[in-house]
């Protein structure tokens, strides 16, 4: 039997990884889940899969998430397999990224934010590479993930399968096929996959794969739309076992339907087929269809940990009343709580519904209306062009309204995205963790009929600390009555981060500002002492 981890003994929060020989060549490999019990330090016991890998292969990869001395043993029905055991010791943190040092991404203990395993608070900025795992060189892809970590992205959204804008892998390859009603996966496929997802660990960002993509073309490629809920869940529990290891947060559906008594079934099996609750699980949503709100009659379901929203590719004054009042500034007040992420806001340089091309204010006015919608805990980005991996400018397949997309070398520097980077290090001086909504404070605006100047805010809990976004407000009015000792006022440019001069305001209940400059602009609200 051999045993050995990636790259000899783990740190903390690296992946362990160990082969064996099954008796022989399981008929349905997907049926057989050798299940694996890791027991840590003081005791502690955490059970996952292993995973077919071709032949009689099979490997388990875990995730120590404490410095110690680690034992397994494994149950199978397979004769080989059964009864196998090992140990290993993992060593202390390793590494220079947050996750070698802090650990993966889990919920906050309040269930608003994300928390690396150590405690310390995590913000999800995630680029949208649907295409990229799946098309991309080795190269290619090393490039791009050096490029997006340089920028302070944390993670990558990618689809983990063929679907509608992707129908292989760049050699041609299918992740599974039907054969006589039966799932069969390639192992091959699989193997180049294990390459770019440990690449995105490497380089310090978190892997979001969509397992089963729920849109399909004509051709009915994707998995989450053709697959019956018991062989969409083989996939997926598959997936599951072979990449959980890595720092990742699963998006178990991909542009789906959940809406209504029946597609909410459908997706209840399949969540509970696919993560059962004996079994070690990373934090799972759903990414469904653009404006959709699915979560009523999926909120109390165990495996579902974060809520996504899509507030899409729209332009109009509808677009942003949905961001708004809807989506996020609903969904964070179900109950149980969970962390609320807008994982599809327009892309940059994207056509909108309306017929207009997408710009970088578009896309910080989309930011930071999700963000501060409910309370704060990430946002995604997506760049025209990245996320097809376009390498010739042309129309993403099966989306002929979207427009041309440039090659993707060249959209990694659209403005945009360098105005991520200026949100990420505008929050990074802020507690944003514990920012909630406070629509009161913006109350004294009056919003035009265009909708063009709704200013969201949101303070901490203790009122010290309040931010609000001035998407086209020469003036505007705030409600500075929960200021006892007054306020003072910074304007922060969103365009690169920088800080006007404070201004110590008026102690009164209501005080009007006027912007520094045109376009749009951020406001901070310290309590004055």
């Amino acid at each position: 039997m051999a045993s050995a981890a990636l790259d000899g003994a783990p740190a903390v929060y690296q992946v362990f990884e160990a082969e064996f020989q099954a008796s022989k060549p399981p008929e349905s490999p997907l049926l057989l889940r050798p299940r694996v019990t890791f027991t840590g330090p003081a005791g502690a016991e955490t059970a996952v899969e292993a995973f077919w890998d071709g032949g009689a292969n099979f490997k388990v990869r875990f995730q120590p998430l404490r410095s110690g001395q680690y034992s397994y043993r494994i149950s199978s029905t397979d004769p080989a397999l059964d009864g196998k055991t090992g140990q290993f010791t993992a060593a202390k943190p390793e590494g220079a990224t947050s996750l070698d040092l802090h650990g993966p991404p889990v919920v906050s203990p309040d269930r608003r934010f994300f928390t690396h395993a150590d405690g310390t608070p995590w913000f999800w900025l995630a680029d949208t590479a649907w295409n990229g795992a799946l098309l991309a060189t080795r190269d290619e892809w090393a490039d791009y993930l050096k490029a997006r970590a340089a920028q302070r992205f944390t993670a990558v959204q990618f689809v983990m399968t063929q679907w509608r804008a992707g129908r292989a892998d760049e050699n041609g390859r299918l992740a599974f096929r039907l054969n006589n009603d039966k799932l069969e996966i390639d192992p091959i496929f699989f193997r180049r996959m294990d390459e770019r997802i440990a690449a995105v660990r490497r380089a310090g960002l978190v892997p979001i794969p969509v397992m089963l993509w729920a849109l399909t073309s004509r051709d009915r490629e994707s998995p989450g739309a053709v697959l019956p809920p018991a062989q969409a869940a083989e996939l997926a529990r598959y997936i599951n076992a072979r990449y959980h290891a890595y720092s990742t947060l699963w998006m178990l559906g991909g542009d789906g339907n959940y809406r209504g008594e029946e597609n909410a079934a459908r997706w209840k099996e399949i969540g509970r087929l696919t993560f059962p609750p004996d079994l070690n699980r990373r934090p799972v949503t759903l990414h469904p269809g653009g404006t959709h709100e699915p979560w009523e009659p999926l909120k109390d379901e165990p495996w579902l940990d974060y809520l996504t929203y899509q507030s899409g590719h729209g332009g109009d004054a509808r677009k942003w009343q949905w961001q708004a009042y809807r989506g996020p500034a609903l969904g964070w007040r179900l109950e149980p709580a969970r962390p609320v992420i807008d994982a599809e806001p327009n892309y940059e340089a994207h056509v909108s519904y309306n017929g207009k091309l997408i710009d970088a204010f578009a896309v910080r006015r989309a930011a930071w209306y999700s963000l501060l919608a409910a309370p704060v805990a990430g946002i995604t980005y997506g760049a025209h062009g990245v996320w097809p991996w376009i390498r010739e400018k042309s129309v993403p397949l099966d989306h002929p309204r979207s427009g041309e997309a440039d090659p993707w070398r060249e959209c990694l520097n659209y403005p945009g995205a360098a105005h991520m980077k200026a949100l990420v290090e505008i929050l990074d001086r802020l507690p944003w963790h514990l920012l909630r909504p406070d629509a009161p404070l913006a109350a004294p605006v009056q919003v035009d009929e265009g909708f063009t100047n709704y200013v969201p805010a949101a303070r901490t809990a203790d009122g010290s600390i309040a931010l609000a976004y001035l998407p086209a407000n020469p003036v505007a009015t705030f409600d500075l009555s929960s200021f006892e000792k007054g306020a003072r006022a910074t304007f922060i440019n969103p365009r690169n981060g920088e800080r006007l001069a404070p201004a110590d305001l008026p102690g009164e209940p209501e005080v009007t500002v006027k912007a520094p400059g045109p376009g749009d602009w951020l406001i901070l609200f310290e309590r004055r002492r």
